[in-house]
């Protein structure tokens, strides 16, 4: 997250007919409800949230800097839930452990379910969740973020659900926030679809979360990416985000390719390829994941060595240069020693 990103949502976090919702014990009819109005809020939609888990460190602490010499405080939440509404679709089938869940990010202003995707839903016993006005032209961290994490949260007050199935998807720029989400909240999403939309991780667009979340994707979250045959350029998206995830040690990926779509949303065939691999995850070998950890940590120790002997003597840029550029590559995974060298470095 840059510097002119977090200052851009400082800005936007400083300005500061309603549908029923039925809940089923049981098998029902299947649902759809359009413009729904939610009305829970969730410590993990605040904003100091957001921060935490999707910038940076030393992000995070410009952030926390701006606001003090300001004199001002970031609102609670950036969403007002009464002004906000969402499309819902409940299947026909309840499984015996409860409902899974799909939280949609999509590119579009309206809260709609693809075509051909309800057929599949009821197969697998899964909600779907979206909310309008969340599309490609609304803010990331003021809107499309903090929108789907409500969506969340407000359905998981309704509604029966399994806690080990509640995934989010996305499609084209929607899949991007989706990964982001996933990312910094592996304890909230279990998987991903990545539907014709990526980014590599670990950099500035995309950082690491804390240390005790990126443990947590690293062993515990699937990423399904799924894109067209003849959508060349996000194939080549894919293969790059692939390549960071082997990078960063996260080893249940499945990618699947449509054949002969462009770039479109998932057709029903395709959504349940995606869902078959999400309710079927394969954990990481532990000891392949110990050694990749291992030589992560190794070359981290590395360079946050070479910054303290920068300072010690006295080529304070370079250490600021060569801090930054940690920030960048290892994100959370550097925290707390990153912030602490970055504070004494403006103290010196």
């Amino acid at each position: 997250m840059s510097f002119l990103h977090v200052i851009a949502w400082i800005m936007a976090a400083l300005a500061a007919s309603l549908a029923p919702v039925p809940a089923f014990a049981g098998d029902a009819p299947a649902q759809a409800f359009s413009d729904v109005v939610f009305s829970d809020y969730s410590p993990l939609s605040s904003n100091a949230e957001l921060a935490r888990r999707l910038f940076s460190p030393l992000a995070e602490a410009h952030l926390a800097q701006a606001l003090t010499e300001s004199g001002k405080k970031l609102t609670e939440q950036a969403i007002d839930l009464s002004a906000e509404q969402f499309g819902l679709y409940v299947p026909s089938r309840r499984p015996p452990r409860g409902y899974a869940l799909l939280v949609f990010v999509p590119p579009w202003r309206e809260a709609k379910l693809p075509r051909g995707w309800a057929p599949v839903l009821d197969q697998y016993g899964v909600i779907f969740v979206s909310a309008a006005r969340s599309g490609n032209d609304a803010s990331v961290l003021g809107r499309r973020a903090p929108l789907a994490l409500l969506a969340e949260q407000n359905v998981v007050e309704r509604y029966p659900l399994d806690p080990e199935r509640i995934y989010i998807a996305g499609f084209s720029g929607g899949s991007r926030v989706a990964m982001r989400l996933a990312l910094g909240y592996p304890d909230t999403f279990r998987g991903v679809i990545l539907n014709a939309g990526s980014d590599p991780i670990g950099g500035a667009d995309i950082p690491l979360p804390p240390r005790d979340l990126f443990f947590r994707f690293q062993s515990s979250t699937r990423i399904v990416y799924v894109t067209g045959e003849r959508d060349f350029s996000h194939l080549r998206e894919d293969t790059a985000s692939i390549a960071s995830m082997q990078r960063w040690c996260v080893l249940d990926v499945q990618d699947h390719v449509t054949l002969l779509a462009s770039h479109a949303v998932a057709d029903p065939g395709a959504l349940s390829r995606a869902l078959e691999a999400l309710l079927d995850p394969a954990r990481p070998d532990p000891d392949r994941l110990t050694a990749c950890r291992s030589a992560i940590q190794k070359d981290l120790a590395a360079t946050i060595q070479q910054v303290e002997s920068l300072i010690a003597n006295g080529k304070r840029d370079a250490a600021q240069a060569l801090l930054s550029q940690i920030d960048r590559n290892f994100g959370g995974l550097a925290a707390p020693r990153s912030v602490d060298l970055a504070r004494d470095l403006l103290q010196k």
